[in-house]
């Protein structure tokens, strides 16, 4: 019996078409991260000026749970070896990133909140809020869906076993 954690490899893409797909979304995440770690005072200003309901703690804590999900949903898509269950996790919060951005967005259009910048790239670029960042998100949402398909970590038989 070991202390540490089994690190396994990831299984094999299931399409041609699901490995573009998971590098995309593993680009478009290592371009998100990068930029908002880049600025990563003003990113937390920018969430901030969001007036999201539970005010500062909860923009506080999501602004630091998009940088941390997108910096660790990224070992799940590069298919690095990982143990079973930082896999899953890994899985999840690429799950969990495109949903919080879906939910900024649509608060930032449907409040009546003034502001300049969306904060996909951090505050390095000045993005305008619009229905074009809802989009967006739901084009990530769909680009994390097809990818956890592409790299589902778990087996499915299709026969049971009976005892």
């Amino acid at each position: 019996m070991s202390i540490f954690t089994k690190t396994t490899t990831a299984k094999p893409v299931k399409t041609p078409d699901a490995q573009k797909i998971i590098y995309v979304y593993a680009f478009v995440l290592i371009i998100f991260v990068v930029c908002q770690l880049f600025t990563y005072d003003g990113f937390v200003r920018l969430i901030e000026s969001f007036w999201l309901p539970g005010g500062l703690p909860v923009a506080h804590f999501l602004s630091c749970l998009i940088v941390i999900g997108e910096l660790f949903a990224i070992p799940f898509l590069l298919r690095m070896k990982l143990s079973q269950s930082m896999r899953i996790i890994s899985m999840v919060l690429g799950w969990l990133v495109p949903i919080i951005w879906l939910f900024l967005t649509l608060w930032v259009n449907l409040t009546i909140n003034s502001i300049s910048n969306i904060g996909f790239i951090g505050t390095l670029i000045n993005l305008t809020p619009g229905w074009w960042a809802v989009y967006i998100s739901v084009a990530m949402c769909l680009l994390a869906i097809w990818s956890s398909w592409g790299l589902w970590p778990f087996d499915i038989s299709k026969e049971t076993k009976h005892k």
